[in-house]
Parts: C-alpha cells; structure tokens; sequence
C-alpha cells in the first residue's frame, strides 16, 4: 500500500474515533441543530484532551525510535568494522603463506632424459 495512501487512512480513522469518542461523552441534548454551551466547551475540552494526549506519544515513540535507529547504526558499524578486521586478518595470512613458499625457494621440476638410466621405454 502506498505510504500516503496509508497515512490518510490512519489520519481518518483516528479522526473518526476522537470525534465518536468526544460526541458520546459531550451531546446529549439532540433537541437543537447547534452545540448547546456545555456541550460545546466539552467537545473543545475533548478535542484539546486527545490532542495534547497524543502529542506526548508521538514525542514518546519519535524519542524511542531515535534511540533504537541509533543502536542499530552502532551495531552495523560495529559489524563493519570486525568484518574489515577479518578481511585484513585473511590477507595478512595469505600474504604470511605466499611469503613462506616464496622463501622455501623455488621448487623446480627438473626432466629426466628419456635415455637416462632407470628410465624405462614405454
């Protein structure tokens, strides 16, 4: 599903509880088209109430998600840095093992003539 599209929804939905949930706590004269006072000041107490209510969570989650965005980033560091290690580790032992070969001298392989003595025809 598009972000956007998602976003929109989640806004209406919750849209649509806060103004359910403040309309059954705050009306309950139906006599009349318009809010009557209490009703009204009700409904901005509700509204301002739910909003202020989830401000602080949204501070909430933005302050938690920063610090787990941050251990991740510290541990993908930090693997990166033992993978590198590792690399450098392997090198360093592949370099160890040419330089030993190379110093072991070299190992030519000599023909024997084919009529040298022992050599038999074939």
């Amino acid at each position: 599903m598009d972000p956007n599209l998602r976003n929109m929804k989640d806004f209406l939905t919750l849209y649509n509880k806060v103004t359910e949930m403040c309309f059954n706590r705050c009306v309950d004269n139906f006599n009349q088209r318009e809010l009557g006072g209490e009703e009204d000041t009700c409904v901005d107490r509700c509204v301002t109430k739910f909003a202020r209510f989830n401000q602080n969570i949204m501070k909430v989650y933005v302050d938690a998600q920063t610090k787990i965005n941050t251990r991740r980033m510290q541990e993908v560091e930090e693997n990166a840095r033992k993978l590198e290690q590792q690399q450098k580790e392997d090198r360093q032992k592949e370099e160890q093992t040419q330089k030993e070969a190379s110093a072991a001298g070299p190992s030519v392989l000599t023909p024997i003539p084919p009529n040298a003595p022992g050599n038999l025809p074939m």
